[in-house]
């Protein structure tokens, strides 16, 4: 059934919010609908959509050949069942998580179902710490904070070397392959069992503030924490994006995914908003990335999502197909209600062009919606759930959501509580503690405005991190978020993102990340044209912390190992300027260097 947003006045729920204030100059803002009851536990999803809908899709992949893995809700939940009765079988240490070191997958998917369906715990690894290096000591200092019971992943070419150097001894489980790594088991065995009815007498027994998954931060500085996510906080975050969305209860999501289940977004939002609605998520093995965006192409052609989950850069690297490519552009609009950005604002230069490629293939426009939140939130604290004209907002609070707005250096500091809100961080009480404040909301460290405050329904402007803003050696401070959204607008076809610089220095530089239109010019031609687009950004207007004097070309993209990009998916100014420190160095330069632009 096709999705009609704007000419269903049901779609969307009218933008609503309710602003109390606070002594000291601060306010409180709420959605005015409480929240309604919501699953007890991962999963009922499950349980419901295999006896209501057993023949709907519900996960698709590619295979070897290259043609379309299949599983109904009815298979998901048979092999879940076994799964779940192999781990059982196992009688795995209380309390210890399933981790998992693979990219996704069908097998993936399965077993972290499988763990929270008896209540058992999951945490899946980032693959690049495996796939991306030889020094396993990162990877390996994760498995000693979490202590796992199991570890699975895809195959033992990829992934058994730095299993085989950890010092810990546990059950290894592989999809392909087993037979390489010795002990392993392969995921046939432990679906060559039968579900007995311990499954469901242990099924019932899991309790919504009962442990689903840890969720791993980005460790820009140390190990990374672990960040527990329980049943209520991800069966409660649905329930709240349903109540402003309510169009997901009536119309059956089909979305293509690439977005890392080691992530939030990808994992906590999107597969789970699939599987809460009784909805089809087909695995995209492509991504933003050279030779791997022609594969995410083939497979929007094939599939035509009604929903478009993605982050900037994954946009970015589309519209050039979209662009030249008429067949394409239509395919892929063809019954696409909704696009979806998330992890940085959206360079408004972007949104225009997905605009004008939609209003050429299509009549009735597209909706761009957004969302703002955190690992610690599960992910969503607030949703844009009306129409907007270009990026920037945040949106509005979910239902159950409470949003603090307090003073801080200019800014206004934004503090959250909700049932989707964190309890801690894994084994780490003192750290936990002090990510609250006295009445027990979360500091999640960024900064937001309202859009108008005389109408607060309107919604709330992203403002950027509180700790990345920095004063100039003029006292002049610089608000990095905004600054941030204006230089990638301007940089545009050359930038994918930048870095601003310029604490305690004269003048604000930017380091640039290329884009692939950057790389096809000579450095003299890259060069003049950054230095036209800053001699632009200072003919706006602004001052001195508005005005970037120059601009340095990086010569490798940032590094989510290094910790260059954080869990939101924005780029992590901090340990950027700490990893790049010389680069920072030959930006302020005096001496002459065709990396770096200047006027």
């Amino acid at each position: 059934m096709q999705i009609q947003l704007f000419n269903d006045p049901a779609a969307l729920a009218p933008p609503s919010a309710v602003r109390t204030e606070l002594p000291g100059g601060g306010f409180v803002l709420r959605h005015p609908e409480p929240l309604q009851p919501y699953a007890r536990c991962i999963g009922a999803w499950l349980e419901h959509w295999s006896v209501t809908s057993p023949e709907a899709l519900f996960l698709a992949e590619r295979d070897e050949t290259g043609a379309w893995r299949r599983l109904t809700y009815r298979d998901a939940r048979s092999q879940v069942g076994r799964l779940a009765q192999a781990l059982l079988d196992m009688r795995l240490p209380a309390g210890k998580p399933l981790v998992v070191l693979s990219d996704n997958s069908v097998h993936h998917a399965l077993l972290l179902l499988a763990a929270m369906h008896v209540g058992r715990p999951v945490c899946t690894f980032s693959s690049a710490y495996c796939r991306l290096t030889k020094d396993f000591a990162k990877v390996h200092g994760m498995l000693d904070a979490l202590d796992p019971a199991i570890l699975f992943a895809s195959t033992p070419e990829v992934y058994g070397p730095a299993i085989a150097q950890w010092n810990g001894k546990v059950p290894v489980v592989f999809s392909n392959g087993a037979a390489q790594f010795p002990g392993a088991l392969s995921v046939d065995q432990l679906l060559d069992v039968a579900e007995t009815p311990e499954v469901l007498a242990t099924y019932h027994l899991v309790r919504p503030d009962d442990h689903a998954k840890y969720l791993l931060t980005s460790g820009s500085t140390g190990q990374p924490k672990a960040v527990i996510n329980t049943h209520r906080m991800l069966t409660a975050n649905q329930q709240q994006i349903a109540q402003v969305w309510p169009f997901l209860n009536r119309h059956r999501l089909v979305l293509l995914e690439w977005l890392p289940w080691s992530h939030t977004f990808g994992a906590n939002h999107n597969f789970n908003m699939a599987l809460a609605h009784g909805g089809a998520l087909y695995i995209d093995e492509g991504r933003p990335a050279p030779g791997l965006i022609d594969r995410t192409v083939r497979n929007l052609r094939e599939v035509k999502p009604n929903f478009y989950f993605n982050v900037p850069r994954g946009f970015d690297m589309l519209l050039p197909y979209l662009e030249q490519d008429e067949t394409f552009a239509r395919d892929f609009f063809e019954r696409l209600e909704g696009v979806f950005y998330a992890g940085a604002a959206l360079p408004q230069s972007i949104w225009e062009r997905l605009e004008g490629v939609a209003r050429r293939v299509r009549e009735r426009p597209v909706w761009f919606t957004s969302a703002w939140g955190a690992t610690e939130s599960s992910p969503a604290l607030s949703s844009v759930y009306w129409p907007i004209e270009r990026a920037g907002c945040i949106g509005g609070p979910l239902p159950g959501v409470e949003i603090k707005f307090v003073p801080n250096a200019g800014k206004l500091e934004l503090r959250v509580r909700g049932p989707n809100v964190f309890p801690g961080y894994r084994n780490a009480p003192e750290i936990s503690a002090k990510a609250f404040d006295d009445e027990g909301y979360y500091l999640i460290g960024d900064a937001g405005k309202l859009v108008d405050e005389a109408h607060p329904e309107k919604g709330i402007a992203f403002d950027g991190r509180v700790a990345e803003d920095f004063k100039l050696m003029s006292g002049t401070w610089v608000s990095v978020g905004t600054l941030r959204v204006r230089a990638v607008t301007a940089l545009t076809p050359y930038a994918t993102d930048v870095v601003v610089t310029g604490h305690d220095r004269e003048e604000v530089g930017l380091l640039v990340f290329p884009s692939p239109a950057a790389k096809d010019l000579s450095v003299t031609e890259l060069n003049d044209r950054l230095s036209d687009a800053l001699r632009a950004m200072r003919r706006e207007g602004g001052g001195s912390s508005q005005s970037p004097t120059r601009a340095r070309v990086l010569e490798d993209a940032p590094s989510a190992d290094a910790g260059e990009i954080t869990d939101k998916g924005y780029i992590n100014q901090g340990a950027v300027l700490r990893r790049r420190a010389n680069e920072v160095i030959a930006l302020y330069s005096n001496v002459p260097d065709a990396r770096t632009a200047r006027i």
